[in-house]
């Protein structure tokens, strides 16, 4: 079905706007009779085959179709030697161009570079992650979207004309049609493919929702835990606790749960988020996503992943601090700079008797014997100043802190002017 259906022109393709509309650079290239070498981005059934197909007609070249996941530098050779025998260039798409390792999508870079190939690669995964340099650097990423609800309706209700204009009585009553579109999030294919199956099974019947529902179960939701929408989504949980929207973070948080993540890993992530995002500003977040994390480990699912909610509630309302963060990331910069300075010698432990006449410990002042236990006494290098790498914010429990450390600095102050 989705064969058939295959548009054949610009103007037949739902979606993907932003190539197909008049004035845009590929519409412009099909009229042109251009072709490019690029690489298609997105979801599955969205249209990355229908539009190398019509680039390849547009330009009149041979067209080749590989799939990575089956094809290897043999198959991509025998179309360049196709290629160069008919002294002609040619279009060679590669499906899941993501399965091709470094040494096959390096078979690839020569006959693109001289034009024996026009290059139309077409994945799902994140390109700039699984694609190497030299191979992106010569081609065009085109990032596709799913198709909207809109979309999808005028696909169906097309394939179900067609399906009527063969012998049988096959229809579909219009909520079972919405039904099917909801079910594909945003793949066409997969909306045909559904269709096609439900004429299969009986071309005289009119479907109504309660057979479709029963025929087709719901497509399983869009989210691969290894892929880049696992990383996707949990980037929109931490950026929703972070801004404080705790509705749009138990929305996220449930996207994935009921996509099958596993509990633990988002426990290990709020976690995460309670030391990043949160900090000092309300040092009781951090106890909050351990406790979430230990109450799933005795409960499990579905009544441990409460606790995740009010973890993840609690986090996006607690005040918000990167101060600790900040001050991890400015403290190992400055460490690796500066590793090759030892400890000064009065902050070195004296163990031996040997140690004690190096030196080791001498001038040491023990903060517990001086007034309010504050000394004033240099702790960094001696090579170094002092750096200021904890800059605590004025939110939350971080305010008593950042009063207590200016305090602090006011105090040392008034030791090292030789006040009491």
């Amino acid at each position: 079905m989705a064969y058939r259906l295959r548009p054949t022109c610009l103007q037949d393709i739902e979606g993907q706007l932003e190539l197909t509309q008049k004035g845009s650079w590929f519409a412009t290239a099909i009229a042109e009779g251009r072709a490019v070498s690029c690489v298609f981005w997105g979801p599955p059934g969205v249209g990355k085959t229908t539009l190398a197909t019509l680039m390849a007609e547009s330009a009149d070249m041979p067209f080749e179709h590989l799939s990575a996941v089956s094809a290897g530098k043999k198959e991509v050779q025998a179309v360049v030697a196709k290629a160069k025998n008919e002294n002609r260039p040619y279009v060679l798409f590669l499906d899941e161009i993501h399965r091709f390792n470094k040494a096959q999508q390096d078979v690839l870079l020569p006959y693109i570079e001289d034009g024996t190939l026009i290059l139309v690669g077409a994945t799902t995964e994140n390109p700039s992650f699984t694609l190497n340099n030299a191979l992106l650097s010569r081609c065009r990423v085109i990032v596709l979207k799913a198709l909207d609800i809109s979309a999808l309706e005028h696909i169906l209700q097309r394939a179900v004309r067609v399906l009527q204009e063969q012998e049988g009585k096959f229809s579909l009553k219009k909520d079972a049609l919405q039904w099917l579109v909801k079910a594909a999030d945003g793949d066409a294919r997969y909306a045909l493919n559904a269709l096609q199956e439900l004429f299969e099974a009986d071309k005289d019947y009119c479907w109504q929702l309660d057979a479709v529902k029963q025929r087709w179960l719901r497509r399983q939701a869009n989210y691969d835990r290894d892929g880049d929408a696992h990383y996707d989504f949990i980037s929109a949980l931490h950026k929703s606790i972070r801004s404080s929207d705790v509705d749009a973070a138990c929305y996220w948080l449930a996207r994935m749960l009921e996509a099958g993540e596993a509990p633990l890993y988002l426990a290990r992530r709020l976690i995460r988020i309670a030391s990043e995002d949160i900090g000092l500003a309300d040092p009781r977040a951090l106890s909050i996503c351990l406790d979430a994390q230990r109450m799933y480990e005795v409960l499990g699912s579905p009544e441990g992943e409460q606790g995740l909610f009010e973890a993840a509630i609690y986090l996006a309302l607690a005040p918000k601090s990167n101060a600790t963060y900040m001050a991890e990331k400015a403290a190992r910069k400055l460490a690796k700079e500066t590793q090759h300075l030892d400890v000064p010698i009065h902050l070195k432990n004296a163990p031996t008797k040997l140690m004690k006449q190096l030196g080791h410990g001498e001038g040491y002042q023990y903060a517990h014997h001086a007034k309010d236990a504050v000394v004033d006494q240099h702790h960094f290098p001696e090579e170094m100043q002092a750096v200021a790498l904890f800059e605590p914010t004025k939110r939350g429990f971080e305010k008593t802190l950042r009063e207590r450390k200016e305090w602090l600095a006011e105090r040392r102050k008034i030791l090292h002017e030789g006040g009491n």
